[in-house]
């Protein structure tokens, strides 16, 4: 079955070049990080970020065995709080993944809150032309209160300065995940 981060890679890989800065604010199990290392090359720089341990344990397991470019900082801090690690109008894509960490406790899901605050940040930090990619999981577990409230956030933004981009799997049943894609205009 074609997975909504297939399609979501799609346009990272038209979007990241060598010697980007990109950013996985929400690292999981490092498929996405692990992705935007091989494009953004030796001379690129990824920060991947996430609340669990376990994920950053997992993640650097897998950047080893797939011999990735050593340019990646893995981090172990939510996705709220990038700003931190990186400067205004620097970065080229940034790619979330809204839920919880496959596997692991889905108790320690992403919430509404701090979500909006990353992609707020990410906004600030993504230089003109960039790029964020979110996947919106809802349902089961992770509920429809995130979904919402990112929905809602999106639909605000300034159309001036981002665009937006919605899909949607319209013939999955039981609330599939939504790819949205905002690009930097201005």
């Amino acid at each position: 079955m074609y997975q909504v981060t297939e399609w979501c890679r799609h346009f990272m890989e038209l979007q990241v070049r060598p010697g980007d800065i990109c950013i996985d604010a929400t690292m999981g199990n490092g498929y996405d990080t692990e992705f935007l290392c091989t494009l953004a090359g030796e001379e690129g720089r990824v920060l991947a970020f996430d609340i669990q341990k376990a994920a950053v344990e997992h993640t650097r397991k897998r950047l080893q065995e797939a011999d990735v470019p050593d340019n990646y900082r893995l981090i172990l801090d939510s996705h709220s709080h990038m700003d931190q690690y990186a400067d205004t109008d620097s970065v080229s894509c940034i790619v979330f993944n809204f839920g919880y960490l496959p596997g692991g406790d889905h108790a320690l899901a992403t919430k509404p809150s701090t979500s909006i605050t990353a992609v707020e940040q990410g906004l600030a930090l993504l230089k003109k032309g960039g790029l964020i990619s979110l996947c919106i999981y809802s349902g089961g577990d992770s509920g429809f209160e995130e979904r919402d409230a990112l929905l809602s956030y999106l639909k605000k933004l300034d159309s001036g300065k981002y665009l937006v981009i919605l899909s949607a799997y319209y013939n999955r049943p039981n609330h599939p995940p939504i790819p949205a894609l905002i690009r930097k205009l201005l």
